[in-house]
């Protein structure tokens, strides 16, 4: 699978846009380390490294929203608690097991990148149109 930011993730907020690059290189970094058998311990290290960026980029999306009156923000909002949970369940679920397997790695790709890349294409996207909308009225 490839794991990279590319011009369909694009949502046309910079600031939003860079956290994005940012998070995407974070899980290609812990997917790369999974397919190449790393040990538990360093797939634990690198899962909690993503945890960290992926807690901080959220709280930074919801404070930009909160600032714009983003009228969704509850909803995305319970969309980044549910990414969050993934994480902590294959957190979880890598403590319980031997090492980063490929049924662990598999989870991964389904629970956190896809959802990922579908969440910037539809959630985070639309959080961008609203603020290019209120702050380009006379564009329409």
């Amino acid at each position: 699978m490839t794991i990279e930011f590319d011009d369909n993730l694009i949502t046309g907020n910079n600031t939003i846009d860079e956290q994005h690059k940012e998070l995407i290189g974070r899980i290609k970094q812990f997917v790369d380390s999974c397919e190449q058998g790393d040990a538990k311990i360093k797939a634990i290290k690198m899962l909690d490294y993503l945890m960290e960026y992926t807690e901080f980029h959220f709280s930074q999306e919801e404070k930009l929203q909160e600032e714009v009156n983003y009228p969704e923000l509850t909803q995305h909002r319970e969309k980044h608690e549910e990414f969050k949970k993934t994480l902590q369940n294959l957190e979880n679920f890598l403590e319980e097991s031997e090492g980063p397997t490929d049924a662990f790695v598999q989870q991964v790709e389904t629970n956190v990148v896809n959802w990922l890349f579908n969440h910037i294409k539809t959630f985070d996207r639309s959080v961008a149109e609203f603020i290019f909308i209120r702050e380009n009225p006379d564009r329409l």
